[in-house]
């Protein structure tokens, strides 16, 4: 008897089973596969509902539409509801979930019956989501974020769509990947990664952004960094996305910078079937894999640099190409070493230290490929530039793990090592002699044959000056106890540095292998200069040069030559005697003999006195080279005088207006080489140039500052803020002036694209404000002064410049960042207390600030919400306190606010001032407050009483802002165009516009004004000057921006008349004091004259003496003698 069939549920039965089954499924997503079934149980009973219409031409699903209208009334409830909820989590996953079951059933059936008509499957998920799509412009963020996350668990399982669907929804979500909601972007762009690979560009409008590009934009622009993690994780890794991708290791975002590593390089080297994936080292440029390796393990983030260390660790297992990982049975030998060396020749080895840091942080992850490593002798015999590279670096991690073990098994014996040296020096040697020959022979003769042969003996060559260069480093680290083995590789170490032919580059690691064998700086010192004289003067007979005696050497001290030196020796012909090649000859020898001396200068740490040796140096070799006209010659000249100035005290005094002119007259090449003389001498002699009781201290600031307004190059521009921010730093520079310019330059948007100088900056005033409750007063006191200095120069520039530059508001909130007292490293620490009232003294100047009429509306209104950001201790002076609500009261009542948001913001502050010391004011009256005025105790009470008497109440019909004084010529220390504020009385001059012209500037031997300009001198009253010098040079743009962006804050410098000057421009000077405009003084032509009184040394009659080094640097003249006058009068 067949079984009896059960007849489907009517509609009712339907209608009211679906709430039961979204009732369940809100609960746990356990039993969401037992309910789809369920579901799909009714909705296939639903599909048997229908009703003939049209006379029975066609079918209405009345049973579908009653299913659909539930499903939808039941995720209708779940649209409001805010985000964190997980039943409606839950729903929208259930939802998702059941249109994938009935989507995977439907293309069951379709298989079996072969129609591919439209489905039940396809109509419902048609109908939902076109539901969804007109929800997502409601103005209910909650409902758009609901709608967008349901879209996008939807959307990889709806099957085939109609075109005009799939334009809706692209549409929808293309719009809704700029909401203004982060979490609605984050869904969009989840939703919008699935189509992304179905999308046919060839189908878009002209001018229409793809669905790869709106991703790659978001992942690039998008300020949340959900969405751009979102956009990353679900971005399409194609070849055309993976720049993109790699970029984003620089995200700001660590969260994101890590899943780069971890979830996008890491995973994908290999392919699911072990073939070379897009982000295999291989597949990748040399330039993208040193990227990779830099931003990753130089990140600051611990998290980011162990997920770039494992990237570094599958590297190494797959370097080889497709293949498994490092294989137990392979270590040890060649066969972990081998992996490791085929791991390096992903890098250049050569260029930084890139390839260093990605092999140690291998051997940090991995301590498996690290402990399986071995050095035998037959190592040694074959070596390549990786391979010696890998013993080097891991002797190196040895030394710095003092893994003492592990390095006496793998160090190679001192004699074997210098006889390996020995050998691949010589040839190297024969190589670049036969090189030579093949170049006078070949000279002539051209091709691509000819080109590849000599690219093939030019990587040879390298290849053996970089094996050389490792193991010279390598040798820093072996036990020179075997005296055989320390004599064998001095000998060799020097006769190397004496070759002239030896690479400049092996210069530098030679001279370290003397200092460690070297048993003091005295004789590592006598060595070179040996070294210097016999290069200069090679005429020296063979016979005259005694051997070195082994017998006669004692243990650790150097085998050296001991020789008289003759008179005139190491001077070479004079130049008007040699030849074109002689000369040529002559001057390739003194580059290197100075390369030679700057290392050696570098390594030295004791006093010039201490070592009498370098003065022979100093005046036969060094002294000249500064005197040449070639560049090279002349750099390396004023570098290694400027090493030897950081030893001696006496030089260092004689020589620094020297390296001062040549920054004035020099290239930039040669000028950033003078300038990190400049500023190492001042850190190294701080109390003769800095020191407190200077008498040139304010000078050489001066002169800083000047040369930071002219400079016109930007790495200059950089050098000299990280220069003197070093200075401030280390508590060298304390002066308001240089603080202000700093500031100037960091905000000022000429120095945009500098990002070297913006970059330095950025971390400078943190650093500075929060390390010292002292500097954040002298933040504090320049703050008034800078914010009405800056507030008309910034409305210019913003109509002047194409990217707008910060606002007032931006830069109130800089500078309340900087003095709030809770970040300053003192409290955090432990340390001495902070200075708590730094803000309530911002508080008051601020106050006093808007008693100033000439402020903007806008401007005053950033003020006034500036107030509400400060920090107020708990604990805090009687006197400020009642003086802030003194200047508070009188602001409301004498001078009130016009505009409403200012009001609300003053009033807001005043209660809460008023809440917070409600002890410390209550009973608070003018009058009595008043009465202490004149106690010593209370002089800021005073202050602040004369700064209210000033004061003139508005008129309440004034409506016209007084005008503005209109003087041009300020100097940096005038009386402010405001009646209102003492706190403004520093202020100078407005930086003018970066397009506007440049205003006229009382400096001495400057550009030649205009007749304009000097009208407006007369105009003013300002006495003529004396007529003087005058040169045209032509303009430069770069000067001129920086000039202008700190033009304010630069003092001109106060010039000391001489006696020579007439009584007329002393009296002239006395009544222009109130412009503070320096007079030029009349120049003469006279030499400069030096102290050279000092006791003579007892140095022998060919060293010149110290005293006479220095009176032979007094006469050097620099290149251009405008600039070494101009020098000359600022110093």
């Amino acid at each position: 008897m067949p079984a009896r069939t059960k007849p489907p549920a009517d509609i009712d039965t339907i209608a009211s089973a679906i709430p039961r089954v979204f009732e369940q499924v809100q609960a746990t997503t356990a039993n969401h596969q037992k309910n789809f079934i369920a579901l799909y149980k009714l909705h296939a009973d639903a599909a048997t509902h229908t009703q003939s219409v049209q006379n029975a031409r066609s079918i209405k699903l009345v049973g579908e539409r009653a299913f659909e209208d539930s499903v939808l009334d039941m995720l209708t409830r779940v649209l409001p509801v805010k985000k964190g909820a997980s039943v409606a989590d839950r729903v929208i996953k259930f939802v998702a979930g059941y249109i994938k079951f009935i989507n995977e059933k439907a293309a069951e059936e379709t298989k079996d019956n072969g129609d591919d008509d439209e489905t039940t499957a396809s109509r419902f998920g048609s109908r939902i989501m076109r539901f969804l799509l007109s929800g997502c412009v409601a103005k209910d963020k909650n409902v758009r974020f609901r709608v967008l996350q349901c879209v996008a668990e939807m959307i990889a399982h709806l099957g085939e769509i109609d075109e005009d669907l799939y334009s809706v929804l692209r549409s929808s979500l293309m719009e809704r990947a700029r909401d203004k909601e982060p979490t609605i972007r984050v869904q969009a762009v989840a939703a919008l990664s699935k189509l992304a690979g179905a999308e046919d560009i060839a189908e878009l409008d002209d001018g229409e952004q793809s669905i790869m590009d709106l991703l790659i934009d978001c992942m690039r622009y998008d300020l949340s960094p959900d969405v751009r993690r979102m956009a990353l994780l679900n971005l399409p890794l194609t070849p055309a996305t993976l720049a993109p991708i790699l970029a984003r290791t620089r995200d700001t975002d660590p969260v994101v910078r890590k899943l780069v590593y971890s979830h996008i390089l890491e995973p994908r080297t290999l392919t699911d079937a072990g073939e070379v994936g897009l982000t295999h080292p291989r597949a990748l440029t040399i330039a993208q894999r040193e990227a990779i390796v830099r931003n990753g393990l130089g990140d600051r983030e611990d998290n980011v640099r162990a997920a770039a260390g494992r990237l570094m660790a599958t590297w190494v297992d797959v370097a080889r190409g497709a293949g498994l990982r490092v294989k137990k049975e392979e270590e040890g030998g060649e066969g972990v070493r081998g992996y490791v060396v085929d791991f390096l020749t992903l890098f250049d080895l050569v260029e930084g230290k890139i390839a260093e840091d990605a092999l140690v942080s291998v051997f940090t992850v991995r301590a498996d490929i690290f402990d399986n490593i071995g050095f035998e002798d037959e190592y040694w015999e074959a070596l390549t530039p990786e391979r010696t590279f890998l013993a080097r670096v891991f002797v190196d991690h040895c030394v710095a793990q003092k893994d003492d073990a592990r390095l006496e098994t793998v160090l190679p014996v001192v004699t074997a090592l210098a006889f390996r040296i020995q050998a691949t020096y010589n040839e190297l040697l024969a190589r670049i002699q036969q090189d030579e020959e093949d170049r006078l022979l070949r000279s002539g003769m051209s091709g691509e044959d000819e080109d590849e042969e000599r690219a093939r003996r030019e990587e040879e060559r390298m290849d053996g000056e970089f094996v050389i260069g490792e193991m010279l480093r390598l040798a820093v680290n072996l036990d020179y106890a075997d005296e055989i083995g320390r004599r064998k590789m001095f000998q060799l170490v020097r006769d190397m540095i004496s070759h002239d032919v030896l690479p400049e580059n092996l210069v530098a690691r030679c001279l370290d292998v003397l200092r460690v064998l070297s048993p003091n700086e005295r004789d590592l010192i006598r060595v070179v200069v040996e070294v210097v004289h016999e290069l200069r003067d090679p005429s020296e007979p063979e016979e005259d040069n005694p051997q070195v005696n082994d017998g006669e050497s004692e243990l650790a001290k150097t085998p050296a030559t001991v020789r008289v030196r003759p008179q005139g020796f190491g001077l070479p012909k004079p130049e008007s005697e040699m030849t074109p090649d002689e000369r040529a000859r002559a001057d390739a020898i003194d580059l290197r003999c100075l390369a030679l001396c700057i290392g050696m200068l570098e390594r030295v740490n004791g006093t010039f006195e201490e070592n009498s040796t370098l003065e022979g140096i100093l005046g036969e070799l060094i002294i000249p080279a500064v005197k040449r006209k070639e560049l090279l010659l002349r750099q390396r000249g004023l570098v290694s005088l400027g090493l030897c100035c950081l030893i001696a005290r006496r030089m260092a005094l004689n020589s620094f207006q020297l390296f001062l002119g040549q920054v004035q007259a020099a290239p930039e090449v040669l000028k950033t080489s003078v300038l990190h003389i400049v500023f190492d001498i001042l850190m190294v002699h701080e109390g003769d140039f800095l020191g407190p009781g200077s008498a040139n201290g304010d000078r050489i600031v001066t002169f800083l500052l000047h040369l930071l307004e002219t400079e016109e190059t930007d790495k200059v521009q950089a050098l000299l803020c990280m220069g003197i921010a070093k200075l401030m730093l280390a508590g060298m520079i304390t002066d308001e002036r240089v603080l202000k310019t700093l500031v100037l330059v960091y905000v000022s948007p000429e120095t945009a694209d500098n990002q070297e100088l913006r970059q330095c900056l950025a971390y400078f005033f943190p650093v500075y404000c929060y390390s010292s409750p002292q500097n954040q007063r002298r933040i504090q006191r320049i703050f008034i002064p800078l914010f009405e200095q800056l507030v008309g120069a910034l409305r210019e520039w913003s109509e002047d410049q194409e990217q707008d530059p910060i606002t007032s508001a931006q830069l109130g909130l800089m500078f309340i960042d900087w003095t709030d007292p809770q970040k300053a490293v003192p409290v955090a620490r432990g340390g001495r207390e902070a200075d708590d009232g730094v803000h309530v003294d911002m508080a008051a100047d601020i106050v006093k600030a808007l008693y100033n009429r000439d402020l903007e509306k806008d401007d005053k209104k950033a003020l006034c919400q500036l107030l509400g950001k400060l920090y107020l201790p708990d604990v805090v002076d009687e006197d400020k306190i009642r003086s802030l609500k003194l200047l508070v009261q009188n602001l409301r009542s004498r001078r009130p606010l016009r505009d409403t948001a200012s009001q609300n913001a003053f009033a807001k502050f005043d209660d809460a001032l008023s809440k917070k010391y409600a002890r410390q004011l209550e009973g608070f009256s003018e009058e009595e407050f008043r009465q202490l005025e004149n106690l010593d105790a209370h002089a800021g009470v005073k202050d602040t009483f004369e700064f209210l008497d000033k004061i003139e109440p508005d008129d309440e019909d004034e409506d016209v802002k007084p005008a503005r004084r209109t003087r041009k010529r300020r100097s940096g220390s005038i009386e402010s165009t405001s009646r209102a504020s003492n706190a403004t009385s520093e202020m100078g001059s407005i930086p003018p516009s970066p397009r506007s012209k440049s205003r006229g500037k009382a400096k001495r031997r400057r550009l030649s004004e205009s007749d304009d300009e000097s009208d407006e001198e007369e105009d003013e009253g300002t006495p003529a000057p004396t007529a003087v010098p005058t040169r045209n040079v032509p303009k430069r743009s770069a000067a001129e921006k920086t000039r202008r962006a700190v033009k304010a804050a630069v003092t001109p410098v106060k010039i000391e008349e001489s006696d020579e000057e007439e009584p007329e421009e002393e009296e002239d000077e006395k009544e222009d004091d109130e412009e503070s405009t320096p007079v030029p003084r009349r120049r003469g032509k006279r030499a400069p004259t030096r102290d050279t009184t000092s006791p003579g040394s007892s140095v022998a009659p060919d060293h010149p003496s110290p005293d006479d080094v220095a009176q032979d640097l007094s006469m050097i003249t620099v290149e251009d003698e405008d600039d070494a006058d101009e020098v000359e009068d600022i110093l």
